[in-house]
């Protein structure tokens, strides 16, 4: 575990500035990652009308991506339980460094930047002792591994950055080891949470469900700038029970939960694969690849629109409201009034876009 001395120590050590931009990368609006015609994988940089900007080939199935808030730098993580992160350079499309997870532990797809972009924040998994992790990786130092701090809570999925370096994760609740591959183990006691953590690993707020709905796994997060986080579950038990898969929270608060009508919600099949804030933070979208399903609700959980499609997944802001992709290769425009295809591509696009 890090100390405070170490992070600040760490922070101050991160006075390089970067000499290229993200204009030198021709300015992408989107990382997202996918599956190519001949099996391989690769991360991509997409334009506003998700069109290819850059490629970089991967090892293996990608899940998402983090980008630095300066350099053109992207991290791809790789698909839970994969060992594996790389540091990429946007701008020559060369992979600058590979991050391996520590024995005994593996990634689970998300990561965040703090300190400016010094610190990288790794959602793991300390399966040996059925914990929660967050590494801490060192840019100015080649991203050396400094440290790491608990999650409060078992299987961090996703992981954000809120005002102040606050970091706010989601907790599945889902024991997993990778001898036995993607199993969960433990579902009739799993407890989700919602934990806000300190870079020095101080707990400042943990929110856990209902016990009614302690199979309702967090999995995703989407934040406004004022510290609204909403989260996207993914239900583990039968596919007929309508649960809420949208919540709303702030630090210090209490938890909103959200739905559809019993029909739309019954067709979610029980999964949120992605979420993401839109219209200047008014709506908020969750999607469901095995539903076909893209869900939009105010910012007081008051579902307003729905679009259908197959496979869809990835979700993110756009200028003109929400980016979303697809398995087939499809982007798409969307907003209250319109679901509309602005690009279609050889490829199956993996759950997540990013927005940059």
């Amino acid at each position: 575990m890090t100390t405070r001395r170490g992070f600040l120590a760490a922070m101050m050590a991160s006075a390089v500035v970067p000499s290229l931009s993200w204009a030198d990368a021709g300015n992408p609006s989107f990382l997202a990652a996918a599956r190519e015609a001949d099996g391989g994988y690769a991360l991509f940089g997409l334009d506003g009308a998700g069109a290819d900007l850059f490629r970089v080939a991967l090892p293996a199935r990608g899940h998402a991506g983090v980008a630095h808030p300066h350099a053109p730098e992207a991290v791809a993580f790789a698909r839970r339980p994969g060992t594996f992160a790389l540091v990429i350079d946007c701008v020559s499309g060369k992979v600058i460094q590979q991050l391996n997870s520590p024995a005994g532990r593996h990634f689970y797809g998300h990561g965040t930047f703090v300190a400016d972009g010094d610190i990288l924040c790794t959602t793991e998994n300390d399966y040996d002792n059925t914990a929660g992790v967050i590494g801490l990786w060192s840019r100015s130092e080649g991203y050396r591994r400094i440290g790491e701090i608990p999650s409060h809570g078992l299987g961090p999925h996703e992981i954000l950055r809120l005002a102040d370096d606050i970091l706010v994760i989601a907790n599945g609740g889902i024991e997993t080891h990778p001898d036995h591959g993607r199993d969960k183990l433990n579902i009739p006691t799993m407890q989700p949470s919602l934990t806000y953590v300190t870079p020095d690993g101080t707990l400042k707020d943990k929110v856990e469900l209902a016990p009614e709905l302690h199979r309702n796994s967090i999995r995703h997060l989407a934040a406004r700038a004022d510290g609204l986080v909403g989260f996207a579950m993914q239900w583990q038990g039968e596919q007929r029970d309508a649960v809420p898969l949208l919540g709303l929270h702030r630090l210090g608060g209490t938890v909103t939960l959200a739905q559809a009508d019993l029909g739309e919600q019954l067709a979610m099949q029980g999964y949120a694969g992605s979420i993401a804030f839109a219209g200047g933070g008014a709506h908020v979208g969750i999607t469901s690849p095995v539903g076909g399903r893209l869900h939009l609700f105010t910012e007081a959980g008051m579902l307003a629109a729905v679009h259908r499609r197959a496979d869809i997944c990835g979700l993110a802001e756009s200028a003109k409201g929400f980016m979303a992709t697809d398995g087939q290769g499809g982007v798409w425009q969307a907003d209250l009034q319109d679901f509309t295809p602005v690009h279609r591509a050889p490829r199956n696009w993996d759950n997540h876009v990013v927005a940059l």
